[in-house]
């Protein structure tokens, strides 16, 4: 009776024309027990797989194509367990981890996640945090934003002992949740969080604090510095830090980038806010610039089977606006290609790129932007 109930998943008419349209079989989207949850192992714990499954009663399949990850069924619940709690695990997106692994990040790399926190579209969070949804639907929003601080965790896994990771995110609230990751997974030595926007971010890496950019650093002696930081701010830095974000919302045409995290080793620790600040021309970001960026941008979600089925609770109803809507879908579209552009630039000779969406309809103009870059450059390849 369950199988044929769940068979029966009454998509609107217009998203099975939609599916049609994009080849796509209307069924996939009912396949609800049969897709797993993800796991990746914090490397240094192979050893405790076995215990792992014990606790949490079920077998857990390595993913042979994604290192360090393991699917289990979509049942099972790992926030309770004391691999869980004791950060040896953490939940994550198999497409998330097939994103950071295609950066083939390498020791020394200075990465980019222009994009850190996309999560869902910011009107279907705003309603699930106002409007009475089941339990359900809340406990998975939640589950869904630590996950984001996961693929963070996963970047600096793979960095190692040398490089930098700096995310970017418009949403505060949704990297402060990142934020909570790295220092849940102590994780978070070698990573910069910045609140900004990331079609405008020019912030390079911190490669030397002997480069050219400490250069002013006699003149400013009195200029205060950062310190190592401290989860526990003084009442003092809360208030300047409150101060500033008010500032910064009266004035958001000049808004600076917010730094609310770094790590011992980012390259802040004795930094002016000056320096920390400076940015460089577009010619000095060819050799300045980062080794790796990731655009994993907000996008419709049409393309991920979980997030289709969570409208069985948000209302069939509000598929038409959400997904299919040509007004809210051509924005998302100007938006993803505003921080792809910006992707492109803050890229150093020789870098590279990953551009990632669950979107299933395609858009001529990332292919015409494609075609642009490689006329601008002989290296770029698409």
């Amino acid at each position: 009776m369950m199988e044929e109930e769940t068979s029966m998943l009454p998509l609107p008419e217009a998203f099975v024309d939609f599916l049609e349209a994009n080849g796509l079989d209307p069924s996939i989207y009912s396949a609800t027990d049969s897709i797993p949850r993800y796991i990746r192992l914090k490397p240094g714990c192979e050893a405790e797989i076995e215990e792992v499954e014990s606790e949490m009663e079920c077998k857990l399949e390595k993913v042979d194509w994604l290192p360090g990850f393991y699917s289990l069924p979509n049942n099972i619940h790992i926030a309770n367990s004391k691999a869980y709690r004791e950060g040896k695990i953490y939940g994550i997106d198999a497409a998330s981890g097939a994103a950071v692994s295609a950066l083939n990040i390498s020791a020394g790399d200075h990465v980019l996640d222009l994009c850190a926190a996309p999560v869902l579209d910011r009107r279907i969070e705003s309603e699930l945090r106002t409007e009475n949804y089941a339990f359900g639907t809340l406990h998975w929003l939640v589950s869904v934003s630590l996950m984001v601080g996961a693929k963070l965790c996963m970047m600096l896994d793979l960095l190692g002992d040398s490089g930098s990771v700096t995310a970017v995110d418009v949403s505060r609230h949704r990297l402060a949740a990142c934020r909570t990751m790295l220092q849940k997974y102590e994780s978070g030595d070698r990573c910069r969080l910045f609140v900004a926007d990331g079609t405008a971010f020019s912030l390079v890496p911190i490669r030397d604090h002997t480069d050219s950019r400490s250069c002013e650093s006699a003149s400013m002696e009195n200029f205060e510095r950062f310190k190592e930081w401290a989860s526990r701010r003084t009442w003092k830095e809360r208030k300047k830090a409150a101060q500033a974000r008010e500032n910064a919302a009266v004035n958001q045409e000049n808004q600076q980038p917010e730094l609310i995290f770094y790590g011992k080793l980012s390259g802040v620790v004795g930094l002016s806010k000056n320096e920390l600040l400076q940015t460089v021309c577009d010619s000095e970001i060819l050799s300045l610039g980062y080794d790796k960026v990731l655009v994993d941008a907000e996008c419709t979600h049409d393309g991920s089977i979980k997030h289709i089925q969570k409208f069985e609770h948000w209302g069939w109803r509000t598929l038409q606006r959400r997904v299919l809507d040509a007004e809210r879908t051509d924005s998302l579209t100007v938006l993803q290609l505003k921080l792809l552009t910006n992707g492109f630039r803050l890229l150093k000779a020789g870098g590279f790129l990953i551009y990632s969406t669950c979107r299933i309809a395609g858009d001529r103009r990332f292919e015409k932007l494609a075609l642009q870059r490689r006329k601008d450059s002989k290296d770029f390849a698409f």
